[in-house]
């Protein structure tokens, strides 16, 4: 890495949803950020669900955002490095946020070394064993032909349906964000274990639960879950050596 460079990581902003009661002070609140970090970032990692939900037709890209769009081209022509992971509430970028805000987009986990260690990183979605319903809806979701029935949806129709149903299914989890579940009952905990037990990794680092946690695990590995950006506002800070979680 370059002198005095470091790398941010930062998940689960939600951009849209419609339990934020402010949607454009949220907006400007994560651009406010990028602009915090713009000053020393040598790459930017976004790890899933920045959008509540987005889903681009041929033509069409999603309503809204054009403040933090703007800004992550801005940094992206600058040269600096933002790498965004679908999650599961926005799978559904087809080339826009590559080819007009250069981004560099992520669609499965990736290990990759950064300074001097080595990184595993995934939204998290989908790593552990889930019930049948989630891997129905993953499997729909991810399909070819199920995504081209739905860009058959005028815009709005589709727009409508994405935000309702995450509303619904967020409200749903809302008891269970922010609790950490202990060592021995967090999936993503359990899954960085086995993952460490047969892999070289210094660092696991993961979006999707909303609980900000750094935890130690053998031989000085260690699994990191981000928070949020809409309600902790939590980010990792990676400067080549050690990781830390900050807040906003």
């Amino acid at each position: 890495m370059n002198d005095g460079k470091k790398i941010y990581f930062l998940a689960d902003a939600h951009l849209g949803s419609r339990l934020v009661k402010n949607p454009r002070e949220h907006e400007q609140k994560l651009v406010n950020w990028l602009e915090f970090v713009r000053k020393d970032a040598q790459a930017i990692y976004l790890l899933g669900d920045i959008f509540d939900f987005w889903f681009e037709y041929k033509t069409v890209v999603p309503k809204g955002f054009v403040r933090f769009l703007g800004k992550l081209a801005e940094l992206t022509d600058e040269g600096i490095e933002i790498h965004f992971f679908t999650g599961n509430h926005d799978i559904w970028t087809f080339g826009y946020l590559e080819n007009e805000i250069g981004l560099i987009v992520h669609r499965e986990p990736c290990t990759l070394r950064l300074g001097n260690k080595q990184f595993f990183l995934a939204h998290g979605d989908g790593l552990y064993e889930d019930g049948l319903g989630f891997r129905i809806i993953k499997t729909i979701f991810h399909n070819r032909f199920a995504q081209k029935l739905f860009s058959w949806l005028p815009p709005q129709w589709g727009q409508t349906f994405g935000y309702s149903w995450s509303k619904r299914n967020r409200e749903k989890i809302l008891p269970l964000e922010n609790k950490y579940l202990g060592e021995d009952k967090e999936n993503l905990v359990l899954f960085a274990k086995d993952y460490a037990a047969h892999h070289d990794v210094d660092f696991m680092v993961f979006g999707h639960r909303h609980i900000a946690l750094d935890l130690q695990l053998k031989h000085k590995k260690r699994v990191i879950i981000l928070g949020d950006f809409i309600g902790i506002f939590s980010y990792g800070v990676f400067d080549g050596e050690d990781f830390w979680l900050e807040y906003f």
